[in-house]
């Protein structure tokens, strides 16, 4: 792969499950038309993924390289168990952890319990209701790397803060503390951005 090819545009094609299980089975066998396929199939998703925790595209781009590197190297590990998509998910956020880590980027500072100090984060949802897509994640950019982390790992991955926590490897007070201090920015951010 020497770059990120149709990135922002789904692709066409239209798999059925058994059709994506033979894709994979294929890419395992090392075909590479099934390899480009798949790729062209997943790279809108994952690309996704990644812009979502990295506003930097170039950077953005390095991780998605870097993710599908790993896809590729590590299928066998896949074992058909749960969605590709999912565990190919995973592997994308542990490579932008990985890329913030390297880069100095993330911070795992200790924080004041959030139960001691409460922070009302609730976004009024006509706030919310007046943002595209695109203009939303432009707030969401605008967060600290560590705080814009934790909160899409909570927000768009479902994940609870003790999967947080171990991820990251703070404490699950910490995850709560960055959780409800990303809200709170939000919040002055979009009522400053309406």
């Amino acid at each position: 792969m020497t770059g990120p090819a149709n990135i922002s545009s789904p692709t066409t094609v239209a798999y059925t499950p058994d059709e994506l299980t033979q894709l994979v089975r294929d890419c395992l066998a090392g075909k590479r038309i099934a390899q480009k396929k798949f790729y062209d199939h997943y790279v809108p998703v994952v690309y996704g993924v990644i812009r979502r925790y990295l506003f930097n595209k170039e950077a953005a781009e390095e991780v998605l390289n870097d993710t599908f590197f790993k896809v590729f190297t590590r299928m066998d590990q896949y074992g058909f168990k749960g969605s590709i998509e999912g565990w190919m998910r995973r592997i994308a956020i542990n490579q932008v952890t990985d890329h913030l880590r390297r880069n100095g980027k993330f911070e795992n500072e200790v924080h004041p319990d959030p139960e001691t100090h409460p922070i009302d984060a609730r976004v009024a949802d006509n706030q919310v209701s007046k943002l595209s897509y695109k203009e939303l994640l432009g707030v969401i950019h605008q967060l600290p790397d560590t705080h814009r982390l934790v909160f899409n790992l909570y927000v768009f991955e479902d994940m609870m803060h003790k999967e947080i926590a171990e991820m990251l490897q703070m404490s699950e007070g910490n995850s709560r503390w960055y959780l409800n201090d990303a809200r709170r920015r939000l919040k002055e951010k979009l009522i400053n951005h309406i």
